[in-house]
């Protein structure tokens, strides 16, 4: 059965930090892909980042490029978001999601839709302000 897992969302300042995680279970991180998704109120969802299967090449929004890292660690089964010089419109519900088989690398802007994901977390809020 296939399980996501976010947390280390929370409070922080503009220009703050925060590291999200997301623990999977029922398929392995070699196998397929992981998107990270936001959703703020009143606003669609949309794709913030996504790492690759085969060798863990990450992609990025052009609204986090130089600010987010996404990362893996497939001996813990877990992804990583590492966020920085946060600002108030990073301000939303973060979501990680399980790539399905239509997933396939390379990416291109394929892993910004949301019917490229048949797995999702509950989320975790993430919120930015002094």
């Amino acid at each position: 059965q296939v399980q996501l897992v976010e947390s280390g969302g929370g409070l922080v300042q503009p220009g703050g930090s925060l590291r999200l995680s997301c623990a999977a279970s029922g398929f392995t991180l070699d196998a397929y892909g992981i998107g990270w998704f936001r959703q703020a109120p009143g606003e669609e969802r949309e794709g913030v980042s996504a790492i690759g299967y085969e060798d863990g090449r990450p992609y990025y929004a052009d609204s986090v490029e130089g600010r987010f890292t996404i990362s893996r660690d497939v001996a813990k089964n877990t992804v990583y978001l590492q966020m920085t010089s946060l600002k108030p419109e990073d301000t939303a519900v973060y979501y990680c999601a399980k790539g399905s088989r239509y997933l396939r690398e390379p990416y291109g802007s394929s892993w910004t839709r949301h019917n490229r994901y048949d797995g999702w977390g509950q989320g975790t809020q993430v919120t930015v302000s002094s």
